[in-house]
């Protein structure tokens, strides 16, 4: 039996990627940070909202493409190997399919780009993209309900990455509509929430890979490139067997949630150990082969790594979801 990616996935991955390359260049990625114009990174999200892809899981007659997870995980590792600094899971995987089905006058905006939607699915009371996002999608016990940003109060955190723009949610102040109140709904939205996360990282790691690769072949030492060292070679071949395991496990995690298979979510768990993995490796290694550069927080390289170093922990970190597979298999 073959698997690939699906026609309609391919073009609107290749879609949304063609523009990121033309609209996000790093200088945007910077911009996302504090003290940088997050105007840059909205004005791309706009472009490519313009592709379709916000709407890739809600029905056409909602004004969406009418897709499903397929589609979202090859579309979610375009947007992590770019590292547009928006809240992409949140509002493709979570945000627009909830509020296409609640009927929300707010879809729209959030189809168009003019609207990004921030997501808490957990026991968590920090918010990543809290300080920007318009809408923000909470769990309280089995419901979900999305608030007006202004109906939060949001406190400013620091964190590894300065792009998440993570809040912490204090008090609600007022406002605010049920989104899912059924046990099964607001389940598939947190496991979705894996699952994009999962694709993300598998992006970022493949765009370190990329710019790993591409300096040891031009960085010399003792007269040759430092990418002919056989001990920079074995370590990015381990770092790309990583991500070249990740990436089918996420892609079947797609299929199963498109499927409703069973096994669904022991599959998704599984997906999202093996990104997190790789893509922690993969920071890991282009560090070191980089040398005293890699260490630089002004390099290129770190505006991924430490991307990872967010994701990595959360929607449930290894660990977590590694005690959940040995659970459902009875270990």
């Amino acid at each position: 039996m073959r698997f690939e990616v699906g026609a309609e996935a391919a073009a609107l991955r290749d879609a949304a990627a063609q523009v990121l390359a033309g609209q996000a260049p790093v200088a945007v990625l910077r911009a996302g940070w504090p003290g940088g114009d997050p105007g840059a990174p909205a004005a791309a999200w706009r472009r490519v909202a313009d592709t379709g892809a916000v709407g890739a899981l809600v029905p056409v007659a909602a004004g969406g493409l009418g897709l499903d997870e397929n589609a979202v995980v090859p579309l979610l590792e375009a947007l992590g190997y770019n590292g547009l600094p928006v809240p992409a899971v949140e509002t493709i995987a979570i945000g627009a399919p909830l509020l296409a089905i609640a009927g929300s006058d707010r879809l729209q905006g959030v189809l168009g780009g003019d609207c990004q939607v921030a997501a808490q699915l957990g026991d968590s009371d920090l918010l990543p993209f809290g300080q920007r996002a318009e809408l923000v999608i909470l769990r309280q016990q089995d419901t979900l309900r999305v608030y007006e940003r202004t109906d939060l109060e949001l406190t400013p955190c620091v964190t590894v990455d300065g792009s998440r723009a993570l809040a912490r949610v204090g008090q609600l102040r007022r406002g605010g509509s049920t989104l899912a109140a059924t046990p099964g709904v607001v389940a598939s939205a947190w496991w979705r929430g894996v699952l994009g996360t999962s694709a993300l990282l598998v992006g970022l790691a493949a765009r370190m890979l990329e710019l790993t690769v591409g300096y040891v072949r031009q960085r010399e030492q003792f007269g040759a490139p430092v990418g002919s060292f056989q001990a920079i070679k074995h370590a990015l071949a381990s770092a790309l067997v990583a991500v070249e395991f990740a990436r089918p496990a996420v892609l079947a995690a797609g299929w199963a949630q498109a499927a409703r298979v069973p096994d669904a979510a022991r599959q998704t768990s599984a997906a999202k150990v093996l990104a997190s993995d790789a893509a922690r490796l993969v920071a890991r290694t282009a560090i070191q082969c980089h040398g005293a550069m890699g260490y630089t927080t002004e390099y290129d390289l770190h505006l991924f790594a430490k991307r990872v170093w967010a994701l990595a922990p959360s929607w449930g970190d290894p660990a977590w979801h590694r005690a959940r597979i040995a659970e459902s298999l009875g270990v």
